[in-house]
């Protein structure tokens, strides 16, 4: 569908190894807007992923998704053994690498507030959501979708409010690494909070798998993301 309000294309960013492909949206008018780093799941840089970063551009940010799979390829799958064998052969030290290159970019990028960016992401990328904004000084705001939990040590690196959301029934994330990062970011005395949703399994957000999909609670932490999102960086 075309959005008249809104301009995408796709970049290519200078990382540490190789070039970074990324899918770019942003609103249509002219001006400065603060900026979202939206993170893939283990698929790769798919269309759901575009379509998230383009409802971002439709509220007034500059959202860019980066394909982190550009190191192998840019490849995109379907098939879960096959997005398993992607995520695992992407180093956790090469993806925030080439997630600080992103950073790097936005920085200094025409049209948008360098002093104003966010990051969310989805399972693997709700899991580099976190890091980045453990790693990067510049991240404002997170908002990570059922990502892993980094190891204590990593989370006092943290350097913005976190809003984390989780569904209970998630086969992938275990609840008491959930409580552990509720627990720290209530020791580090951030604006932070950790949403969980009863009964929800993994990937409740992906409106394009209607086996996990819950429109509900997808529309409520949507929400709660926009409202992190105007407060910290608007």
């Amino acid at each position: 569908m075309t959005d008249q309000n809104v301009v995408s294309s796709m970049l290519e960013i200078s990382g540490p190894q190789c070039s970074i492909r990324a899918f770019e949206a942003r609103p249509a008018a002219a001006g400065t807007y603060p900026a979202v780093i939206v993170i893939q799941e283990w698929w790769g840089l798919n269309d759901h992923i575009k379509d998230v970063a383009t409802r971002f551009a439709r509220e007034g940010y500059v959202a860019i998704a980066p394909d982190l799979y550009s190191r192998q390829g840019n490849k995109v799958t379907a098939t879960p053994d096959e997005a398993g064998q992607l995520m695992m052969n992407l180093d956790k030290k090469d993806g925030v690498a080439d997630l600080l290159a992103v950073v790097a970019h936005l920085k200094q990028a025409s049209g948008v507030n360098g002093e104003r960016l966010g990051v969310t992401g989805f399972c693997m990328g709700g899991s580099y959501a976190l890091l980045l904004a453990c790693h990067s000084p510049e991240i404002r705001a997170a908002a990570p979708f059922y990502g892993e939990i980094p190891p204590n040590e990593t989370l006092k690196k943290l350097g913005c409010p976190v809003r984390y959301f989780y569904g209970d029934e998630d086969g992938w994330i275990q609840a008491a690494d959930v409580e552990r990062l509720r627990t720290a970011l209530r020791d580090l005395g951030k604006a932070s909070d950790v949403v969980i949703y009863k009964g929800l399994p993994h990937a409740f957000f992906n409106d394009t798998r209607k086996d996990v999909y819950r429109p509900e609670q997808a529309r409520d932490a949507w929400k709660r993301t926009l409202n992190l999102f105007a407060r910290e960086l608007k």
